[in-house]
């Protein structure tokens, strides 16, 4: 759980450039405060995957 804010944080910024790049394809824009909001849900799944990720490359440093 230590991840999370910084992981949900990283999909905020993901979110917003996402955005971005589909303003710039005609779509609609996601502006900050609704890229922030999305990355409270979608930063757990995140935050998993992250701590999964270190987990094994724990593991692979201890072998």
């Amino acid at each position: 759980m230590m991840l999370y804010p910084a992981t949900a944080l990283a999909v905020a910024i993901n979110l917003f450039l996402a955005g971005l790049i589909a303003h710039g394809l005609g779509f609609g824009v996601i502006e900050p405060v609704t890229a922030l909001i999305w990355s409270i849900p979608l930063g757990l799944p995140a935050t998993w995957l992250a701590g999964r990720w270190l987990r094994g490359l724990m593991d692979e440093a201890d072998s």
